[in-house]
């Protein structure tokens, strides 16, 4: 596919330990993808809990915008920002960030849950937004936000944010919108009632729209640059899950997807969400997809559980690397034990073998030695109960939906773990097919493509995503 217009596109996804901004470019080759400048992200405690710095963030976006303006001498076409989902800049009169956002992880979202439940229980919750109950949705933060006695003022998540930093409309994309657990998906509309219920201004949230959508013009001082003359912003699937799944280019209905990073999203795509009993037994989650579709999935926890291991050990003084534990730890087999990595305990921050050892003591099992030189027995016992985990979100998906899945997609940075993708193959039994490391990335692109050239439907993201498969 060769599109009318040959000025490069950009690409921003923002992670939650690493920012990186992307270039598309037209060659005599085909297609062209260049990561131009990536920088580190990280929540930072503070006296008032735990933040992200936001100025940080923000700059580091503009330098590796201003070093795609000069590398596309032909121009740039539009710019699309995705990003982790739930966590959100609250807004001043001139739409810049009041501080810094709380991070999702932040241990005031404990209270906040249990408070909202008190006023609206969660299996009403669940049933009028067919969401999975999870306390980092943004609707908790909100609550958050009400308890702590902040005044209530427009909201943006931080993809949207950066977008209108840029000079665009303010926005909630749908497929970040679902995150909040604010929305009526049946009608793809803000669950004005929860609002209300909860004594919170559906005033304060901004317009919903579809994946694809033009916000506005970048402007600003990036603006005078040569090749940001006329470039368009777009809203993608802001959500980065989103975009990563349409960055798969399979029109099947036979497989299902891990986006392994920080988190891993089990799951597998839908037509309509379905909300039933079963699915609501196993906290399934119904989020919005790209080209209408349902992202059907679980959040179970990622590498978040080894990076945490990583810092301890480092902290103990032996810096270890992935690419040396990971051999070692599959040499040592199956464990005779598991952990069960969903518990609340291992969703915080803080010292993680020492947060490992304390479950398996209080489900009867030995301890693991927490000292570095001992880290491959520890990164075995995680990559197995990964796996496993995961084997056990697809039966339940595939039991509920009635799907025969023959193959799973794993994309991500957890897509080069070539252990654990092993260990996956082993624990459900299923063709474990490698997509693109950075397939939020090309599925931003494709969504973008999508929407310059014809319409951000989903047969058009995925013909796009298709073509531009070879650049990445």
């Amino acid at each position: 596919m060769t599109p009318t217009d040959t000025r490069a596109l950009v690409a921003i996804d923002l992670g939650a330990e690493s920012c990186r901004v992307s270039l598309l470019r037209w060659t005599a080759n085909g297609p062209q993808s260049t990561l131009v400048h990536r920088f580190l992200n990280n929540a930072v405690e503070t006296s008032e809990g735990l933040r992200w710095d936001i100025t940080n963030i923000e700059a580091g976006l503009i330098e590796g915008l201003k070093k795609c303006a000069d590398i596309a001498t032909e121009g740039i076409r539009s710019i699309a920002v995705d990003g982790w989902a739930v966590d959100y800049a609250r807004l001043d009169e001139n739409g810049a960030a009041i501080g810094d956002p709380y991070c999702y992880r932040d241990v005031r979202n404990i209270a906040s849950e249990r408070a909202v439940h008190e006023i609206l229980p969660a299996s009403q919750m669940r049933v009028l937004t067919a969401i999975g109950i999870m306390r980092i949705n943004t609707l908790y933060q909100l609550y958050a936000d009400k308890m702590a006695g902040l005044p209530q003022t427009r909201w943006l998540h931080l993809p949207e944010y950066i977008l209108h930093r840029l000079g665009g409309q303010a926005v909630s994309e749908y497929t970040n919108a679902t995150h909040t657990q604010l929305i009526d998906l049946h009608r793809g509309e803000w669950a004005t009632g929860i609002f209300e219920k909860l004594d919170l201004d559906p005033e304060m949230a901004s317009p919903i729209v579809p994946p694809g959508t033009i916000v506005g013009k970048l402007a600003g001082p990036l603006a005078s640059l040569p090749a940001f003359r006329d470039t368009q912003l777009i809203a993608p699937c802001c959500h980065d899950t989103a975009s990563a799944i349409a960055g798969i280019p399979d029109a099947a209905e036979d497989w299902a997807y891990i986006s392994s990073g920080t988190w891993s999203l089990v799951g597998t795509l839908l037509k309509e969400p379905n909300n039933s009993q079963p699915a609501r037994d196993e906290n399934l989650t119904n989020f919005g997809g790209a080209g209408g579709r349902i992202l059907f999935h679980k959040n179970v926890n990622g590498m978040w559980l080894l990076r945490n291991c990583l810092d301890a050990w480092r902290a103990a003084g032996r810096d270890w690397s992935f690419e040396q534990l990971l051999p070692l730890a599959e040499a040592l087999g199956k464990p005779q034990y598991l952990i069960d990595v969903d518990a609340p305990d291992l969703l915080l921050p803080g010292d993680m073998p020492a947060r490992i050892n304390r479950q398996l003591e209080e489900n009867g099992h030995p301890t693991l030695s927490p000292y570095p030189e001992d880290a491959p027995g520890m990164t075995a016992l995680i990559l197995h109960s990964l796996a496993f985990r995961y084997a056990e979100v697809l039966d339940a998906i595939a039991s509920i939906t009635g799907k025969k899945l023959k193959k799973v997609y794993i994309v991500g940075g957890g897509s080069r773990n070539e252990v654990l993708n092993r260990l996956t193959a082993q624990a459900t039994g299923l063709e474990v097919v490698r997509g693109a490391v950075e397939s939020s990335t090309l599925g931003n692109f494709a969504v973008q493509m999508a929407a310059l050239e014809n319409s951000a439907d989903a047969q058009s993201i995925a013909e796009w995503a298709s073509a531009l498969r070879t650049a990445f």
